[in-house]
């Protein structure tokens, strides 16, 4: 390969493969509010399980073409058509990543599009999550899952869901040596995620020094998803006025998430990091959107080498992964990706990705010459 640098394949540690959400027009954007991703993600949800499903096998297939060889999908994928895909994959019907499924993400009644028909909110809210009330309801909830064959757990934590159901949820994923992803924000909430023993909290928005220092000292991941969604807001169908309204959210979004990025780093705790992509990003496949995260860690002042570990070698350890992929070494799945330049000068070198690997099968080669003997 010449001159290109190889590095292990890379892991989106937080993606929702099963959503393209496309930024509804501006009058839809300021005349109805539902909650988040209201009716964006609405529509989404009343999507057919027969067309996201294969919306996300394209997407999965674009994650890989860009090098991300595994990645972890936080719910969003219909009733349960993550854990489809990822064996689909698996048994080579469709391409993709390496796929960590969560099945349907347990949250609290209330906490996702709110004010829904009432004769049909229950039909509308299953066809995407498993509604948690009580620690007897979230042990089942995790049940289900187990049933389908999640690698994982997902839970929202912060619009509902008591501390003692966090803690059920814990508990029962453990048994089924599933591990158990937070989706939380806020202190106290935070807390009571480290109190119940989580493996790992995604977003953290609010988490104090005393609180990363405990997770530390737990072995508990921090996924650090950076700021990125000013991009979405400046297609054409947006208006200037419209645009200059976010500037002030977007500034403080940017700020805000560069100090949590250097509270992290200062910690010492574990820590990788994921996209969260769930939205269209016009002129972008699905891998080069999430690829975005690259540079923005770089702006929110996170050092090459650690961006490099945070989407390896510490993404593979949380996910209990550290024996197949993270680094390149003998025993484990041959995941490599390749760049033409350095990408510890250069962070977005990661953006542009030219030779991708998964399990020795070649899945996208830039580069001359060929590589001798690889399969395509």
């Amino acid at each position: 390969m010449g001159g290109a640098t190889l590095l292990p394949g890379l892991v989106d540690s937080h993606t929702h493969l099963f959503l393209d959400v496309v930024i509804p027009p501006e009058p839809e954007l300021t005349r109805r509010w539902n909650s988040d991703g209201a009716p964006d993600l609405l529509l989404a949800i009343v999507e057919s399980p027969q067309k996201r499903v294969l919306t996300g096998a394209q997407l999965a297939r674009e994650d890989l073409e860009s090098g991300f060889t595994t990645v972890r999908n936080l719910g969003n994928s219909g009733i349960d058509g993550d854990t489809e895909l990822r064996d689909a994959i698996n048994t080579g019907k469709v391409v993709g990543p390496h796929l960590l499924a969560s099945g349907r993400k347990l949250i609290a009644r209330g906490s996702l599009v709110r004010n829904l028909n009432a004769a049909l909110s229950d039909a509308i809210l299953e066809q995407e999550v498993l509604i948690v009330g009580s620690p007897d309801e979230a042990r089942a909830a995790v049940q289900r899952n187990a049933f389908q064959g999640a690698d994982q757990i997902k839970v929202i934590h912060g619009d509902g869901i008591s501390a003692a159901s966090l803690a059920a949820v814990v508990e029962q994923a453990h048994r089924h040596k599933m591990k158990v992803a937070v989706h939380v924000r806020g202190q106290q909430n935070i807390q009571e995620a480290i109190d119940a023993g989580v493996d790992s909290i995604e977003h953290g928005d609010g988490i104090t020094d005393r609180q990363l220092e405990e997770m530390r000292d737990k072995g508990i991941f921090f996924d650090i998803t950076p700021w990125m969604w000013e991009k979405v807001y400046s297609p054409a169908w947006l208006s200037a006025e419209f645009r200059s309204r976010r500037v002030p959210r977007d500034d403080w979004g940017r700020k805000t998430s560069a100090a949590l990025v250097q509270k992290v780093l200062k910690s010492g705790v574990k820590f990788s990091a994921g996209s969260d992509m769930y939205l269209y990003f016009a002129g972008k496949t699905r891998g080069e959107a999430s690829a975005t995260m690259f540079t923005e860690l770089s702006r929110e002042g996170m050092p090459s080498l650690d961006i490099i570990r945070a989407v390896t070698v510490n993404a593979a350890e949380m996910l209990g992964w550290q024996d197949r992929i993270g680094t390149i070494e003998p025993g484990k799945f041959a995941d490599i990706v390749a760049v033409t330049g350095d990408p510890l000068n250069d962070i977005s070198e990661l953006e542009r990705v030219k030779f991708v690997m998964k399990e020795g099968r070649v899945a996208k080669n830039e580069l001359r010459p060929r590589v001798s003997g690889a399969s395509e």
